[in-house]
């Protein structure tokens, strides 16, 4: 069974809890503060590989959870980190966001790999927050939550040469013809369903990689008949080898059949200025003034046209080789080893850490460091209180809370906490 789509939900690992604890001996009997912090939760790693050819694993599992991390121990004991999770792809693969079509990663090497999902950093504890003025603190903090998210992938078939055509053209039985996939073949329409895969060996010592690609109708950039999921295939290919039908069995205009696909190529940015050879096949079932007259009308045109036929094998040879020749001189479709990554600092102005705003008679204060700070500390201590309303101070919500009038005794939310404001 081919799939070349699925959806998948991902989660990375929560991170693991700090702990208060503290060491007690017979001439220390107040205790050392050891508790130590929370292991990181595991990542989600996606990972393409050449051992899996489709998506079909991800029809019956689309769910996938990295391991959390654990508990911070006694002894200043570190939790252990969760486990990574490796999710294996075919190469060719494209992730995409679910939700927003946004392409987060081309995985078109074998090896290439993308975290997609980062697991939740792990708490502190209470020996982290010991400093000299502050020697037995109760205070410790929870792990973060991973991250959730779920994705789209698409499989692209990764060829050198993409044979391309309307239906019964015989763009299978010339994959057949050279190389030693055997493919259906069969007298009525839309007998590829999938992609065909070929090694072709051109010459001594030099081979390519064909694709036979689901016929196309018109429209197919619109999603008719197979439309685009025959044309982003169509996209991995260096060359595109597009196949008439020279000899009109089915009443067709080679000529216009070529414009028309032309059209439907041209509709895709990514296809538009694609390399292209054009072949006639069944050049054996007309006479050689006819098939003299079709190339001299698409050289007319501006089209080289290459009579062949799959089933006698005329032509053939000379095909292959005018398509590695133009192979030679294709760019690369896959992205090149990148260099190391340059750190460089741009200074931009920066927005306010933190907004005061009025929500449903009560005053929410919002910023990703004062709610990450509201989440992460277990408040159920003195200590942990005490450091909370510091933190604050030091990073200027209660100077702003004060300067916007607000009177002691009254209640502040932060994400989910709620806090009264100290005179």
């Amino acid at each position: 069974m081919w799939i070349d789509e699925a959806k998948i939900h991902v989660a990375s690992g929560r991170g693991g809890n700090g702990l208060i604890s503290f060491h007690r001996t017979r001439h220390n009997p107040r205790g050392t503060p050891d508790g130590g912090n929370g292991g990181r939760g595991g990542d989600v790693v996606l990972r393409a590989t050449r051992s899996v050819a489709t998506l079909v694993r991800f029809q019956n599992q689309i769910h996938f959870r990295a391991g959390h991390g654990g508990h911070g121990g006694p002894n200043c004991r570190r939790g252990k980190d969760g486990a990574d999770l490796i999710v294996h792809v075919p190469v060719g693969t494209v992730v995409r966001e679910a939700g927003t079509g946004e392409v987060l990663a081309d995985l078109a090497r074998d090896g290439a790999e993308v975290r997609i999902a980062r697991g939740g950093r792990g708490g502190r504890g209470n020996k982290a927050f010991a400093t000299s003025a502050r020697q037995a603190p109760r205070i410790r903090e929870f792990g973060e939550e991973g991250e959730e998210r779920w994705l789209m992938l698409e499989l692209r078939v990764l060829a050198d040469v993409g044979i391309v055509g309307f239906p019964n053209v015989g763009k299978s039985s010339l994959l057949a013809r050279v190389s030693r996939k055997r493919v259906k073949v069969a007298p009525y329409p839309f007998t590829t369903l999938s992609p065909n895969l070929g090694l072709v060996e051109v010459g001594k010592g030099s081979s390519l990689v064909m694709a036979d690609l689901p016929g196309l109708i018109e429209g197919a950039h619109q999603g008719k008949g197979l439309g685009d999921r025959f044309l982003r295939h169509a996209t991995r290919a260096r060359v595109l080898l597009h196949l008439v039908d020279l000899a009109g069995v089915e009443g067709r205009d080679p000529l216009a059949d070529h414009h028309l696909l032309r059209r439907e190529l041209e509709a895709w940015p990514e296809l538009r200025d694609k390399p292209e050879v054009v072949a006639g096949n069944k050049a054996d079932l007309l006479p050689p003034e006819r098939i003299a007259a079709e190339v001299e009308r698409f050289r007319k045109e501006g089209i080289e046209l290459h009579p062949i036929s799959a089933i006698t094998g005329r032509g053939v040879r000379e095909l292959l080789f005018l398509v590695w020749d133009r192979l030679r001189t294709a760019p690369s479709l896959l992205p090149e080893a990148e260099a190391p990554p340059t750190r460089v600092w741009r200074l931009t102005p920066g927005e306010a850490p933190f907004k005061i705003a009025e929500e449903g008679g009560e005053l929410v204060v919002r910023g990703p460091a004062v709610e990450r700070l509201a989440r992460r500390l277990d408040l159920s201590t003195e200590d942990a209180q005490e450091y909370f309303y510091h933190r604050l101070e030091r990073l200027g919500v209660i100077a702003a809370l004060k300067r916007r009038g607000v009177e002691a005794g009254t209640t502040v939310r932060i994400g989910e906490e709620r806090f009264e404001l100290a005179g």
